[in-house]
């Protein structure tokens, strides 16, 4: 089983059908332990292998704050971190964005490049600055 950093293929197709609307759409990040398979070919979000826990819910939170920006011939998506308080959890792995309006279908897989684990406490998942250069989602 392995976590692969990556925008998944399916999202690169589907956005140009016009599935999703990133910045008008519920997107959310969903936890995985180092048992889950997850990488450019994930086509949605699954339970499988999914981690668990104290004030971690099935299907993961919502990303807040989700907008579209241009800078010179760059698309890029910005979000805040997600965080999950007063948790805990002891085997996330990785995470998947993905699209709840539009059937669950994956958008991109985080590595965290260890397993991380919170007691009692909050796990923040701090994602990149939004840049043209530096943006989790980008398209140029």
């Amino acid at each position: 089983m392995a976590i692969t950093q990556a925008v998944c293929n399916s999202f690169k197709q589907e956005l140009l059908q016009g599935l999703h609307d990133l910045d008008g759409h519920t997107l959310k990040l969903a936890l995985y332990t180092s048992s889950a398979t997850l990488g450019p070919t994930t086509t949605a979000f699954s339970t499988t292998n999914e981690s668990s826990g104290t004030n971690y819910t099935s299907g993961g939170a919502t990303i807040a704050n989700v907008a579209v920006a241009v800078s010179g011939t760059v698309a890029y998506v910005d979000f805040d971190d997600v965080s999950f308080s007063s948790a805990t959890i002891s085997d996330a792995a990785g995470a998947l964005i993905y699209n709840s309006s539009a059937s669950d279908r994956a958008i991109a897989v985080i590595d965290f490049g260890s397993t991380k684990s919170v007691s009692a406490g909050t796990l923040t998942i701090s994602l990149p600055s939004a840049s043209a250069s530096t943006a989790l989602i980008r398209i140029s």
